[in-house]
């Protein structure tokens, strides 16, 4: 923040008008507001005259502010960190739901070669069936999984 933004924020936080912040400092309203623009800079002579005014240092107003360019960077940062976090998630969610379905899965064949060895059970549609609640619970479990992850984010 440059010493423009600050003698307006300052000046509104005092409630003055631009001809009553004037009149305090003995110059015209055009001056004030020409500080306020930017287009120029107050005088030496009235620095210590706005600082005894707003209760500031002459040092606050000249100085660019630091907190708020670093209170810009930490906003940015903290966004760049919370994209990153929802990457790392979205893709802790798929390896999850990945590996869960091979795990489904390979059950799901073990149980059929259980069935068709021992048993000796062959027969296509208990197969497909088998196929089928592999699938539910691969869903089931991946949703699940998606909703608690997502729950943990908010």
């Amino acid at each position: 923040m440059d010493i423009s933004e600050k003698i307006l924020k300052l000046r509104k936080a005092n409630n003055l008008t631009q001809e009553q912040l004037a009149e305090q400092l003995q110059v015209s309203r055009q001056a004030v507001s020409k500080w306020e623009s930017g287009q120029a800079i107050p005088e030496s002579d009235k620095l210590p005259a706005l600082s005894d005014l707003f209760h500031v240092t002459i040092d606050y107003l000249l100085r660019p502010s630091e907190i708020d360019e670093l209170s810009i960077k930490t906003e940015i940062l903290e966004k760049q960190q919370k994209e990153i976090i929802r990457k790392e998630r979205k893709k802790d969610t798929f390896y999850h739901c990945l590996f869960s379905c091979l795990a489904i899965y390979l059950v799901t064949f073990a149980v059929y070669l259980i069935g068709h060895f021992y048993f000796e059970i062959w027969n296509p549609s208990v197969i497909f069936a088998e196929f089928l609640i592999a699938t539910a619970i691969a869903i089931f479990v991946c949703l699940r999984f998606r909703s608690n992850n997502s729950k943990e984010c908010e």
